[in-house]
């Protein structure tokens, strides 16, 4: 008892920081597309700046795996929280857009901390106790999709620098608060006396996944991948959209976000436990599919009622089609991304989890460099519908993939026990 007791607190920490890391992290999100154009990106410079995070992730997350396993997850989510701390200032005194791609850059090097954070829940829950735990886990950053608009909201009316300054600080607090309340957890997969470094070559690891990509772990390491393209490339663009079609702008934009943030915390924290204690994480993941396909399709019709698409007037139009489409996206993502990722922290070989997450992560940061400089280019060449289409398209091979993976786990869970759920999915 006492040993769960610990693994709870330790839970709660972890839950706190994620919060706050968070929160500075979607208060400069939404004001992103906005700073850029104002600063005279196009689209398609627009899409390479939110690449540029995840190329500086895609390089980075393996090696923040490798060394969490090696040295620690607590000195990798610490040096992380630093790096978010120098990205939130460097947007602030942006003037130019090559002070907004060095943000980009540096915040998604400390971005790479994504895997350390699933590994530490890994070590630190027992695999029947996920589920929920990670469940309110995903929930609190998802409170910080709805609580960091709303203080770009309150701060931008200091100045536009100010939301960068606020996040920077909210970062240095939370470094004082990760540095002293949460501990190293104890490795679980080490008990049996592990080494503790991985078994495998790290080029050896991503390589697997590339050369046998049918094999459990690689294929649903490819779902999450090419699940993330869609939605990243999908994101990046959204905000333009919606300014098109709504004229959103860097004012009104984080009430969108507060929304999506809603929907996400009932998803996660009410919703997403249950639905997968009944059905499993396989079925999970197929649902969340759809419902991302749906989503990524339905949007090109949602319109204001001043300006009718030719051809479709007969459409509904309003804010009130987009509050309904709008759903189906996070309640996809909050199905698709945690259920695979916890299948993959299942089949992972013991001693390995914190690099097989990293290399994850790796692919999806492949994924999520390449879709925002599509979506951009195909949103100002193609159209502005473009990217919403090609994402719908991507997602329906995902869900073919699907179909060729087996339920072993859903086979042999005993009844009334919860599956492990995987952390949040929101990107940075």
């Amino acid at each position: 008892m006492p040993a769960k007791s610990s693994s709870l607190r330790q839970l709660w920490v972890l839950i706190t920081t994620a919060l706050i890391d968070q929160i500075g992290f979607l208060m400069i999100v939404p004001l992103f597309p906005f700073y850029a154009k104002r600063l005279g990106a196009s689209p398609g410079m627009i899409g390479a700046l939110f690449s540029c995070f995840a190329f500086a992730q895609l390089v980075s997350s393996p090696f923040w795996g490798r060394f969490s396993d090696r040295y620690g997850r607590r000195p990798m989510l610490l040096l992380g929280l630093f790096g978010s701390a120098v990205a939130f200032v460097l947007f602030a005194m942006a003037n130019n857009l090559w002070l907004l791609f060095a943000s980009r850059l540096v915040q998604g090097a400390g971005g790479g901390t994504t895997g350390v954070a699933q590994a530490y829940i890994s070590d630190s829950m027992e695999p029947e106790e996920r589920a929920q735990g990670l469940g309110w886990l995903s929930a609190a950053t998802n409170v910080g999709v709805m609580i960091g608009p709303g203080l770009a909201l309150l701060t931008g009316r200091f100045g536009p620098r100010a939301p960068g300054f606020f996040a920077a600080g909210l970062c240095l607090v939370n470094i004082v608060f990760t540095w002293y309340w949460l501990p190293e957890p104890q490795r679980q997969d080490l008990e049996d006396g592990t080494p503790s470094r991985p078994r495998r070559p790290l080029a050896r690891a991503l390589e697997e996944v590339l050369t046998n990509p049918t094999t459990p772990v690689s294929a649903l390491i490819w779902v999450y991948a090419v699940g993330m393209m869609a939605f990243t490339a999908m994101s990046s663009m959204l905000a333009l959209y919606l300014g098109e079609r709504f004229g959103v702008t860097e004012k009104t934009i984080p009430y969108f976000y507060i929304y999506i943030g809603a929907v996400s915390v009932v998803m996660r924290a009410i919703l997403l436990g249950p639905i997968v204690r009944r059905y499993g994480e396989l079925a999970v993941l197929r649902v969340g599919t759809i419902a991302m396909v749906t989503g990524f399709a339905l949007y090109p019709f949602v319109r204001s009622c001043s300006d009718p698409l030719p051809g479709w007037r007969w459409l509904p139009c309003g804010y009130g089609p987009l509050v309904l489409v709008s759903m189906l996206v996070p309640i996809g993502t909050a199905l698709l991304f945690p259920a695979t990722t916890a299948l993959v922290s299942r089949r992972s070989p013991r001693g390995e989890i914190g690099q097989v997450m990293g290399v994850q992560q790796a692919f999806g940061g492949i994924c999520k460099v390449a879709g925002p400089l599509w979506a951009g280019w195909s949103f100002q060449h193609m159209g502005i519908r473009s990217p919403f289409w090609i994402s719908a398209l991507l997602m329906i091979g995902v869900s073919f993939l699907t179909h060729r993976l087996s339920d072993e786990e859903g086979r042999n869970r005993r009844p009334g026990r919860e599956a492990p759920v995987a952390l949040p999915d929101t990107p940075k």
